[in-house]
């Protein structure tokens, strides 16, 4: 069964770039594909709202001016780097289908299949949420070593196309600093995945300051991804948590890395957050203003300032592609500093290619959060080459 649609919805054409208003053969998922209970953002929901989403990007400032680029325009051998993008080790699922959260419609064919559909050279995998944010301490080790283990061995059976974020046991201290340690000497991760809170706690707890410091004497890379937090999981009981709660939990955590003051105790650890920061450039005038108000402790906490510290931090594209998105952050970032992500296979690279392309990038600006951004923050991918 397939479904034609136009990959804008807008038909202000003498803004447009060329080649965003051809008709498209999409194919429709497959039932049941890509759902998860805890996610619940399923593969056939991001198909069919590409189009609007590519959409979003004929609005704002910096939308569609001259120079923009198209997923065409930076067509030929693969070469985008995705830091957004899931996998699931066997292991891994079974604790899921044990807790009744549901099936993942994943495998490394289909991750494939996508990259090679979307000129993704290399993804960096992460362990699909909520990884190790639930569940007692000797299970969490032993599933986190399981799916570091899994993760490494799909990135030594196809050599260039994957890299890993391993997965930690956050809140076991001994445990998270043992599988620092392995996943980083023996197994050669790219970096870490850790959730946004952990129960009712977010990273700049000073509970997790032990871990912390260890990632930041390590220089460790840090992939954060939204969960829904245990406060406001009902609140809309039509509305998909993941819906509004991810990006939220994503400020939530960084707000509390910055007024907590781990940002600056631990200025070595390279944080990248998802969604292109949530909802967090819509917040930062009441940031800014609540450092104005601070006074005391709470004040040395931020030696810096708040600015500082969040531009100090990565933000990837997944769903955060559209011009409300990226023009907020562009208020606070450089294009420097923002990665390529995907969300797989809850999202496609078609999406984020369509959204990137819609933008006032140039080629240089889009080769750098293809591309270039990932690589001077992980050099090692060059090797991938």
């Amino acid at each position: 069964m397939r479904a034609t649609r136009f990959a804008r919805h807008h038909n202000n054409k003498p803004a447009r770039c060329a080649g965003h208003y051809e008709e498209r053969q999409m194919p429709l998922p497959e039932p049941n594909a890509a759902v998860s209970s805890f996610d619940n953002v399923p593969g056939a929901f991001a198909l069919s709202r590409r189009g609007f989403l590519a959409g979003l990007g004929a609005f704002g400032a910096g939308a569609l001016l001259p120079g923009c680029t198209t997923t065409s325009s930076l067509s030929g051998k693969p070469h985008r780097i995705d830091v957004h993008h899931h996998f699931v080790s066997p292991t891994y699922s079974a604790s899921l289908k044990a807790r009744g959260q549901g099936h993942i419609a994943w495998s490394v064919q289909k991750s494939i299949e996508d990259m090679d559909k979307s000129g993704i050279a290399t993804s960096l995998t992460s362990l699909i949420q909520p990884a190790m944010a639930i569940g007692d301490v000797p299970g969490n080790r032993r599933l986190s070593r399981e799916a570091n283990e899994y993760a490494a061995k799909i990135a030594r059976d196809y050599p260039g196309r994957f890299g890993s974020y391993a997965c930690i046991p956050f809140t076991d201290t001994e445990g998270a600093l043992k599988e620092i340690e392995y996943a980083l000497d023996t197994l050669k991760a790219e970096g870490f995945c850790l959730m946004t809170s952990y129960g009712s706690k977010y990273l700049g707890d000073p509970a997790f300051f032990p871990v912390l410091e260890e990632l930041n004497r390590r220089k460790a890379i840090v992939y954060v991804h939204p969960l829904a937090p245990q406060c406001c999981a009902a609140i809309l009981p039509d509305v998909a948590v993941a819906t509004i709660e991810y990006a939220v939990d994503s400020t939530r955590t960084m707000a509390s890395l910055v007024f907590g003051g781990g940002a600056a105790k631990y200025p070595d650890i390279r944080w990248i957050f998802s969604h292109s920061g949530g909802t967090t450039p819509f917040l930062l005038s009441r940031f800014i203003r609540q450092e104005q108000d601070m006074k005391g402790e709470a004040i040395k906490r931020m030696p810096n300032g708040v600015m500082h510290e969040y531009r100090k931090f990565y933000y990837e594209t997944a769903q955060g592609h559209h011009a409300g998105a990226l023009d907020a952050l562009l208020r606070i970032i450089p294009v420097s500093q923002i990665l390529y992500g995907t969300d797989f296979p809850y999202r496609d690279g078609a999406e984020v290619n369509d959204g990137l392309g819609s933008y006032r990038f140039s080629s240089a600006d889009r080769m750098a959060i293809d591309r270039d951004n990932a690589l001077r923050l992980m050099p090692r991918l060059n090797d991938f080459s």
